[in-house]
């Protein structure tokens, strides 16, 4: 029997499976955060995830559902009657068996949370992976389940969560600062390298001015040396 879990609790499960990577049958997002504004009154998605990594990307919206009543109601929202909203790709997350896959509006998928709290996909590109498809399938399938998003809302939505940083420009110059050390560091590690593979070769011609050292064949080394043949024994004879 499955654990009956909060809302919240289902919304952070949805939150960390938006960042796993597609070996793991997730979006592989590099960003995801839970209930974030697209805009005063309009849609507020219980997860969603961003991916950019030059192929599949965009944004992922979970809803996550823990009553039929919830979810009915979710299907008469006016930007999900429409079509409209945020995310490229829609998921619905809830307990398993709570939403079957032939209720689902056109282009969403479905993930079930197992009583161990993790995720099952159900329906959507994520289902491709976990069945082992292949990424040509699984490429497939996101052309297939592709929405066109709002992008002003999502870009209100960013915004909307950049501004909760205190000081962004302050975060952004320690970041290029971090860059420039670590771009430093790599160029004085080569040069460390070079160096080393320099001495190292003084040092070998140092040890071996006339060239490499010539190995003893293993025969030559064997016939050199001496068999040792045991004599008769002799023994002590006390004089008479």
């Amino acid at each position: 029997m499955n654990k009956q879990r909060t809302h919240n609790e289902l919304c952070e499960i949805g939150r960390r499976w938006l960042l796993m990577p597609n070996s793991k049958h997730g979006h592989g997002c590099h960003v995801a955060n839970t209930e974030l504004f697209t805009g005063w009154g309009c849609e507020q998605p219980d997860a969603v995830g961003v991916r950019m990594a030059g192929h599949n990307d965009g944004s992922i919206v979970i809803e996550a559902k823990t009553s039929r009543s919830d979810f009915l109601a979710d299907l008469k929202k006016p930007h999900r009657a429409s079509g409209q909203g945020i995310g490229r790709w829609r998921y619905y997350l809830c307990p398993e068996g709570l939403i079957a896959e032939d209720e689902l509006p056109a282009r969403w998928g479905l993930l079930y949370v197992t009583h161990r709290g993790g995720v099952r996909p159900i329906a959507g590109p994520a289902r491709v992976l976990a069945d082992r498809g292949g990424y040509e399938a699984f490429n497939a399938a996101c052309e297939d389940f592709s929405n066109t998003s709002d992008l002003q809302r999502e870009v209100f939505m960013l915004t909307h969560l950049l501004a909760r940083v205190q000081d962004a420009e302050q975060v952004n110059r320690q970041i290029r600062a971090f860059r420039n050390r670590a771009q430093n560091a790599e160029a004085q590690l080569q040069t460390a390298q070079e160096t080393i593979k320099q001495l190292e070769n003084a040092l070998y011609e140092k040890n071996y001015p006339y060239g490499p050292p010539v190995a003893i064949p293993r025969a030559r080394r064997a016939s050199s040396i001496q068999p040792t043949t045991a004599g008769p024994e002799l023994h002590a004879v006390a004089p008479r």
